[in-house]
């Protein structure tokens, strides 16, 4: 009965949209091709692992972080956090970028992954993620 119940908060933890904590924006006079570009050689010489990349939808997931915590493969316990970043076309010569990042508490136990949402409103990552793809045009 245990496994049951953990396995049905394992899955409903994981439907559940994370909380955002927080999110930078700012509109560059570039295209959208030009910008998408960048934005993931930036994050990848930033060290984020590009989890997702969806241009219809324009988004840029990357894989979580640790910020704190253990992790012995089978067992993890502690802080994480990924970054999306959104791109849309403001107009021909245009590109307004968002970057938001997520942070939550992960526990693992035997490869099934826990994760609660915390909520910050610190927003440096955010906006130094921002600012490197800013000065990399």
């Amino acid at each position: 009965m245990r496994i049951v119940a953990f396995v049905l908060a394992t899955l409903v933890v994981a439907l559940v949209a994370p909380v955002d904590a927080g999110s930078a924006s700012q509109t560059f006079p570039v295209t959208l091709d030009r910008a998408w570009s960048i934005a993931e050689k930036v994050l990848k010489v930033l060290g984020w692992d590009l989890d997702k990349v969806d241009r219809s939808i324009g988004w840029i997931t990357t894989d979580s972080r640790k910020l704190d915590g253990e992790d012995y493969g089978v067992y993890a316990k502690g802080t994480r956090h990924r970054l999306r970043v959104h791109l849309k076309a403001d107009g021909e010569n245009r590109t307004t970028i968002t970057v938001e990042r997520t942070v939550f508490r992960r526990e693992r136990i035997l490869w099934m992954d826990s994760d609660e949402p915390v909520a910050t409103p610190d927003q440096a990552v955010e906006r130094e993620v921002l600012a490197a793809i800013g000065r990399s045009f």
